[in-house]
């Protein structure tokens, strides 16, 4: 959908150091001026806030109706001059602009002015996978098992095409439910860049500050800083946890109900043990799910969040697998390494090394469901 640049010369000029540090191709972006998106947000009122970005230099997040009548979500930045902001928006449209796949959210425009940074994206009808999860009301569309899996395939897509076909490749770094977004069609698109990382393979990569979200941290990003793409295949396979059982993945509440296991993946892996599936199964299905397609996307989730990094399959093999290609080859060889004793102890605590992208605020929503 094309738009008309509305963005003046001037502002341009006084933003030299967006073309000269990213080397983006703005001809493939829309330019909107500030007085456009405030006439589209009826400037930007509360009525208007969507939510607010769990991380990063963004500040709340705007539903905006442009003048051709098209729905838009508009990121704006805190403030230009926040500590490490100005990098962290240059990074986050670098990122955006060399990820270009039908699963990954993306750019329609930007606005920028002397003293505004503004990124503006397509509206998803039906919000973030979290937000469905969590606000199942009687108003809410429902997520039944096939839109599951349909989910679980499309962020599968996404997060293979940063891994292997991206140029440069991108590390995710904070996948998780609030960071899928869906559609009036229920498709899966992975979003929020705000931390993802360029790599090199032929660096190491050991971080010296983690960032991401408790509960989805690989165990070797949290102990030693470890850095690959594994950390998103990790975090995918907790997402699909959520995706199965309707929980989040760290939550206190569960020690109310005399359980110890705050984290979601010991919890799903005390019931697998006991062979208690139907105890997993997110309440809000029913019975209108499929046992054998539940517990295929199980062994993925666990195969994913295996304790060391080297045994989890790249996304292109997830990608397969939730096709319903070699996922029983993978989930014998995962099961004699249970018996041997191969995985690893319970995933590490969180230390203050971490932070945290829920630590203040809800994940960004790019949509209306409430």
């Amino acid at each position: 959908m094309a738009f008309t640049c509305w963005c003046p010369r001037k502002s341009q000029q006084n933003f030299p150091s967006v073309e000269e540090d990213t080397k983006l191709q703005y001809s493939q972006l829309n330019k909107f001026s500030w007085q456009e998106l405030q006439v589209a947000t009826d400037s930007f009122s509360n009525e208007s806030i969507l939510g607010r970005d769990g991380f990063g230099p963004f500040g709340k997040v705007y539903k905006g109706i442009l003048e051709d009548g098209s729905l838009v979500a508009i990121k704006r930045m805190k403030s230009k001059n926040t500590t490490g902001g100005e990098r962290q928006f240059l990074k986050v449209m670098k990122m955006i602009t060399i990820a270009e796949h039908q699963n990954l959210l993306k750019l329609i425009g930007i606005c920028i002015t002397p003293t505004e940074r503004l990124l503006v994206y397509p509206y998803m009808a039906n919000g973030s996978v979290a937000s469905l999860l969590r606000n199942q009301g009687p108003s809410q569309p429902l997520l039944d098992c096939p839109i599951r899996r349909q989910i679980a395939l499309g962020s599968a897509k996404g997060l293979s095409y940063l891994h292997e076909h991206c140029n440069p490749r991108i590390i995710h770094c904070d996948v998780k439910a609030a960071n899928i977004f869906l559609d009036d069609n229920f498709e899966a698109f992975v979003g929020d860049f705000a931390v993802s990382k360029l790599i090199n393979y032929k660096d190491s990569h050991i971080i010296s500050t983690v960032h991401g979200t408790i509960g989805h941290i690989a165990p070797e990003y949290l102990s030693n800083g470890r850095c690959s793409e594994k950390i998103d295949v990790y975090a995918y396979g907790i997402m699909l946890l959520e995706l199965i059982t309707g929980q989040k993945a760290f939550d206190l509440s569960r020690l109310s109900n005399e359980d110890d296991n705050v984290m979601l993946l010991d919890w799903v892996k005390r019931f697998v043990k006991e062979n208690k599936l139907e105890v997993l199964v997110d309440p809000n299905l029913g019975n209108n799910y499929v046992g054998a397609e539940i517990e295929q996307l199980m062994q993925i989730a666990l195969l994913c969040t295996h304790g060391l990094p080297e045994y989890r399959p790249k996304m292109s093999e997830v990608v397969r697998m939730v096709e319903s290609v070699g996922l029983a080859e993978r989930w014998d060889e995962w099961q004699k390494m249970e018996i041997s004793g191969q995985e690893m102890g319970p995933i590490l605590n969180p230390t203050s090394r971490i932070f945290d992208s829920t630590h203040n605020l809800h994940a960004v929503e790019l949509s209306g469901p409430r």
